[in-house]
């Protein structure tokens, strides 16, 4: 089953890239957040122009949706990139004592450079960044150890920029998610759509739902991704047996929702995005 093309760039986002634009030459740091489950499909095309001649601090934030193994094979992965990503866990503040350290240790160095030159010092200004919904205002929440921008599990919550003061050393702005202007991977669209890093309104849950069985299916083999179709029987009470994924929910419809595929397609997606299913990552080092 296709889902159809799945683009979603709304006004507000639209806005927001033009008033980044705006703000990057005001920015010393670049804190770029990507969500544990999906890190290639949540690396925005712009980054590398965007972050010429700043520094930059790669974050992958949800570490508790993935398993140990996933965690590990994308950690190698990206070391041998060349990176040295800080995991964290924004829910619970996991890692983020590592990553205030580390924009720390990049104010240090802006000030080296300001002394040598004669300058006074002053705090880093740091962007965040990332696609919307990847937790970067509630990584600022934490960072600052009180809600002072809004945050949800939801696409699109933050509309505008907003500057945060942390301590007398760091200056933040919160960014809203932002998105190229069209998807042109599917693929990576669809994991977006399951991960909801994307608004709802920009594809067919029904039809997610089937398409994230097929791709469970499909990744169970791999370990690293902590699947197991099992998981699948236990919550839902019907063994899958590697039967049609349009046939399978419709019977567990039939079992739980009155035949309502769309709602059973619903729970299904909430329940991933719940870690009801288990810590799964949807993206392999490839």
């Amino acid at each position: 089953m296709k889902t159809g093309n799945i683009q979603w760039y709304p006004g507000h986002i639209a806005k927001a890239e033009r008033q980044l634009s705006r703000s990057l030459e005001k920015v010393d740091l670049i804190i770029e957040v990507r969500d544990a489950r999906i890190p290639l499909s949540t690396s925005h095309p712009h980054l590398q122009r965007w972050i010429t001649g700043k520094q930059h601090l790669l974050v992958i934030n949800r570490r508790d949706m993935i398993c140990t193994p996933a965690f590990q094979a994308w950690d190698t992965w990206f070391r041998k990139k060349g990176h040295s990503p800080l995991w964290c866990n924004a829910k619970d503040g996991t890692g983020v004592k590592q990553l205030h350290n580390a924009a720390i240790r990049s104010g240090e160095k802006l000030n080296t450079r300001r002394r040598n030159r004669g300058m006074k010092e002053r705090p880093v200004r740091a962007l965040t960044l990332g696609f919307p919904n990847v937790g970067k205002s509630a990584l600022i929440n934490r960072l600052v150890r009180k809600k002072v921008v809004m945050s949800s599990r939801k696409a699109g919550v933050t509309r505008a920029l907003q500057w945060v003061r942390l301590g007398q050393d760091l200056d933040l702005l919160d960014a809203p998610g932002v998105l190229p202007p069209r998807l042109d991977d599917q693929q990576a669209a669809l994991r977006l759509a399951l991960c909801d890093d994307i608004g709802q309104a920009s594809y067919d849950i029904e039809s997610v739902a089937i398409i994230f069985i097929k791709m469970l299916h499909r990744l169970e083999a791999n370990k690293q991704t902590g699947i197991s179709l099992k998981i699948l029987e236990h919550r839902y009470g019907l063994p899958f047996n590697k039967q049609d994924a349009t046939q399978w929910l419709t019977k567990v419809a039939e079992r739980h929702t009155s035949n309502d595929k769309r709602r059973m397609a619903q729970r299904m997606l909430d329940d991933f995005r719940k870690k009801q299913l288990g810590p799964i990552s949807l993206e392999i080092p490839i």
